[in-house]
């Protein structure tokens, strides 16, 4: 494999252009509501080490994902080019599980020297076995990809999203308001993050609070209304709740007595003592600090969030979902 710097074509390499990781703790959300969703994408055997996805463009341009098995070195990959450092992603071929034709992620950059990004042609030899080329999922009209992409950008922005309650009694004081909300994406990775930044304001809802240039979606705001509230405590079906609000809220409780698919719940780091806690469900997805409130995005509310206060019963739900999710290693 070579990096991107080079300049000049080889019909053999593989110019690296990002990468991502595939693991229970760690996956693209577009691509599933749980790590063996995501593996389903590309065949895969849905195994507890992982798999790491090296995206790049052979010396003919036409796109494609290598699948391998050292999840380390692209994780140490990842962390590197998050930090702005260069980095050389070169795996072992023994490390490699397969190769298949596309990219299943959206990427906005390109190996230089070469031609624009482009699907392989078939293999004349394949006599139409080859497999179809990943492609990113649609993201143009509001469905379970743009649901959870925007949930990540909510625990990615905490703490824009959430000051856009700041003033409302019934969810209290920001819990780590004063730590800095964490950016959303880094260009080094060379993913393309738009369909994620914007992927609750493009909806087209109307902003009912625009928490600045800074905040998601650049400034475009989004629609956040009330789901349960401290005064109606969550989980206790409130008569002013959102019924899919309800039906998140039990279906996310009812993981603790059955155990989801691995990655359907996952918690991160967070300010303090807090954890990031992402969970989802058929048409829903949640996005909560332990020590403070929770967002909820449903397929049935195109770009809307809908928050949900600590009350009585979100707190011990919280713990219990953070005991059973997956982390990072």
């Amino acid at each position: 494999m070579a990096g991107t710097n080079d300049t000049v074509a080889d019909d053999d390499a593989l110019y690296v252009l990002t990468a991502a990781l595939l693991t229970p703790a760690q996956f693209p959300s577009l691509l599933g509501d749980d790590y063996p969703a995501a593996c389903a994408a590309f065949a895969l055997e849905p195994y507890a080490e992982g798999y790491g996805l090296v995206l790049g463009q052979d010396g003919g341009g036409a796109r494609w994902t290598v699948v391998v098995e050292d999840v380390s070195l692209v994780a140490v990959a990842i962390a590197a080019w998050d930090c702005g450092m260069e980095y050389d992603l070169s795996p072992d071929d023994r490390s490699v599980v397969c190769a298949l034709p596309g990219w299943p992620l959206p990427v906005a950059v390109a190996a230089p020297g070469v031609a624009a990004p482009h699907d392989p042609l078939p293999d004349p030899e394949a006599e139409g076995t080859d497999p179809t080329p990943l492609a990113p999922p649609d993201t143009d009209a509001w469905g379970p990809a743009q649901r959870r992409m925007g949930a990540d950008e909510i625990a990615h922005q905490w703490a824009a999203w959430r000051e856009q309650l700041d003033g409302d009694p019934a969810f209290g004081t920001p819990a780590g308001a004063e730590a800095d909300s964490v950016s959303p994406s880094d260009p080094h990775t060379g993913l393309d993050t738009d369909t994620g930044a914007g992927a609750v304001p493009e909806a087209g809802s109307e902003s009912r609070a625009d928490p600045g240039p800074a905040g998601p979606g650049a400034g475009a705001g989004a629609d956040v209304r009330v789901g349960a509230t401290s005064e109606e405590p969550a989980g206790a079906t409130p008569p002013g709740a959102h019924p899919g609000v309800r039906r998140a809220l039990a279906e996310a409780r009812g993981y603790l007595d059955t155990p989801p698919p691995p990655g359907r719940v996952r918690s991160s780091f967070a300010p303090g003592d807090a954890r990031m806690l992402r969970a989802d469900g058929p048409g829903w997805s949640l996005v909560a600090r332990t020590d403070d409130i929770a967002f909820i995005l449903l397929d049935e509310e195109p770009g809307e969030v809908l928050p949900v206060g600590r009350g009585t019963e979100l707190p011990g739900l919280l713990k219990a979902l953070d005991a059973l999710a997956v982390r990072p290693a």
